[in-house]
């Protein structure tokens, strides 16, 4: 009798390791959701206006948070106005929104170092504390691919907000991190057009930085997977997550190409080769030197400030952005496609835009 219990036992225990594990549906990006209430803080920048429009596409119940004196509203969205660096005032905003996911696409306008602290740091974990206090699920981070190599005063604000994610338990989190934004590499389409030169930055060699640029569209798809997709979780997924678009790397210089590819499909008629500037990355150097001896000299705030904001312009002119895995490439508009669109119906105005600035040459 024993052995025929213990030879049951057996079986059993065989038959369980046998047994196939359940299967997990296929997530389909772009389309699958959660039945969630979803609240985005940051709903008026440049990506958080795009988190809206697409949670609202996806059929999210959706909340966008923006400063007590902004006017903004959106279709198919309640708006509601709170200050995120109010603990109280975000907390009440959340617990009023019954919010249950929060996507934080809070950033820095000057990327300085005090306002990056105040911004990408310290209101980001406020976000974080609201959703804590209102029991949310889930909270997505706006990073930036980036972080990885952190020089910069709003990288070092963006792994603390992440390092506050992982050092709490509360809500599962998701950190997306994309390389550059389209913007970002559309400032000099007006100067190419008008016959001015495409400048870039000679790091030697002929090498000049690459990137794989993400469009705000695909971007704010891919943030809002992540309110769904189990594989981009921390409770068992990857939950930090490099994402750029679907091109190849382009460098600066084939940036200057394509934006005449672009402007000679819009326009028709022959493409006129375009002026290519190279700037030698050494009187970047320059400029950033002299305005860190100005600092040293002065230790005025605002020079403290420009010298950030040189060795921004410097860091992005020498570093590349650029995913190559498969599942760091996402979306389907290209940069040529972004140039094609920029050229035939312009873009808004933006001066935190790298460069963006008439052609000197045309009165």
């Amino acid at each position: 009798m024993a052995r025929a219990i213990l030879l049951a036992s057996a079986l059993a225990q065989t038959a369980a390791a046998l047994r196939p594990a359940p299967l997990r549906m296929a997530f389909t990006p772009g389309v699958d959701k959660t039945d969630e209430k979803v609240t985005i803080v940051g709903a008026s920048g440049y990506i958080g206006k795009a988190v809206v429009r697409e949670c609202v596409r996806r059929g999210y119940a959706t909340t966008a948070v923006t400063r007590p004196q902004s006017s903004l509203t959106f279709d198919g969205a309640t708006t509601a106005r709170a200050e995120s660096e109010n603990l109280n005032d975000i907390t009440q905003c959340f617990k009023n929104a019954q919010t249950e996911v929060v996507i934080c696409c809070l950033a820095s306008r000057s990327g300085t170092e005090a306002d990056s602290l105040k911004v990408d740091y310290e209101a980001s974990v406020n976000s974080l504390k609201a959703a804590q206090a209102c029991g949310a699920r889930h909270f997505v981070l706006l990073s930036a691919f980036c972080v990885a190599k952190p020089d910069l005063g709003f990288q070092v604000a963006k792994l603390k907000t992440e390092a506050a994610l992982k050092n709490q338990n509360d809500v599962t989190w998701t950190s997306v991190r994309p390389t550059a934004f389209f913007k970002s590499l559309s400032g000099q389409v007006e100067i190419v057009r008008g016959g001015g030169p495409f400048v870039y930055f000679d790091l030697g060699g002929g090498r000049s930085a690459t990137c794989n640029p993400i469009s705000e569209a695909d971007l704010a798809m891919a943030i809002v997977d992540c309110v769904a997709d189990p594989a981009r979780s921390s409770n068992g997924g990857e939950p930090i997550w490099n994402v750029g678009g679907p091109d190849a790397g382009v460098s600066m210089k084939r940036q200057g190409e394509l934006i005449a590819d672009a402007i000679a499909a819009v326009d028709g008629g022959e493409r006129k080769e375009p002026w290519l500037l190279p700037v030698p990355i050494g009187v970047f150097d320059g400029i950033v030197g002299a305005i860190k001896w100005v600092y040293d000299l002065t230790g005025a705030d605002s020079v403290r400030d420009a010298w950030e904001l040189g060795k921004i312009g410097r860091y992005y002119a020498v570093e590349d952005m650029l995913t190559t895995a498969d599942a760091e490439r996402y979306g389907a508009m290209s940069l040529r496609e972004h140039y094609e669109n920029v050229a035939k119906n312009g873009q808004e105005y933006d001066p935190y835009t790298t460069v963006f600035a008439k052609n000197p040459l045309i009165k």
